[in-house]
């Protein structure tokens, strides 16, 4: 992020990756911080880890052991946990779809304030913004700069053959086309403007 926000939350950042890590339990980066890890833009300040479902309740027993305190919010698809007051996502199904070997294969290891951590790849960072778009959310201002600050590192072919069936993604990539960020569907590397 321009902006990285508050330096606590890298830290608390660091602290969850280091237990995850110590605890050999799966994650991958997800969220703003993921865009950051991308050498991308983000404005929103929050960290968000994916987890296997599988791998929920040795994660928050982790965590809860290392000081955090955990949350089991209504929605059925992420727990929360707290570190002073800073919070941290651990969602095992993004976009209604459950984390899986194949989600951690889709990381590249990069670093985040010195810490080497599997990090979402842009590609899928991108498919998961635009399937989050729907008639209750729909703020296409979010996923602008994610597009655009990381969208030489982004399969667009991939990223409109995974979100075909979505009427908001399809609307966002028309825009992307309008306002000249990536080029049109069928077009060749080289054509148009990459």
């Amino acid at each position: 992020m321009a902006e990285r926000g508050d330096e606590s939350l890298v830290h608390t950042l660091k602290k969850v990756a280091a237990v995850l890590k110590q605890s050999e339990i799966p994650f991958a980066l997800g969220g703003s911080f993921a865009v950051y890890a991308h050498g991308g833009h983000s404005s929103e300040h929050d960290v968000d880890f994916l987890i296997r479902e599988a791998d929920v309740e040795r994660s928050l027993e982790a965590l809860v052991a290392a000081g955090f305190v955990a949350e089991r919010p209504p929605e059925d698809w992420l727990v929360k946990v707290f570190d002073e007051g800073r919070m941290v996502d651990l969602i095992h199904r993004p976009i209604e779809t459950p984390v899986t070997e194949e989600t951690f294969a889709d990381t590249v290891i990069r670093p985040v304030d010195a810490i080497h951590m599997p990090v979402l790849s842009a590609t899928q960072l991108m498919v998961h913004k635009l399937l989050s778009f729907s008639q209750h959310y729909c703020d296409f201002a979010r996923g602008l700069p994610l597009a655009r600050s990381l969208r030489e590192q982004i399969d667009w072919e991939r990223v409109r053959k995974e979100t075909q069936h979505s009427p908001y993604a399809e609307a966002f990539l028309v825009l992307l086309d309008r306002l000249e960020v990536v080029p049109t569907a069928g077009t060749q590397a080289g054509e148009g403007t990459s």
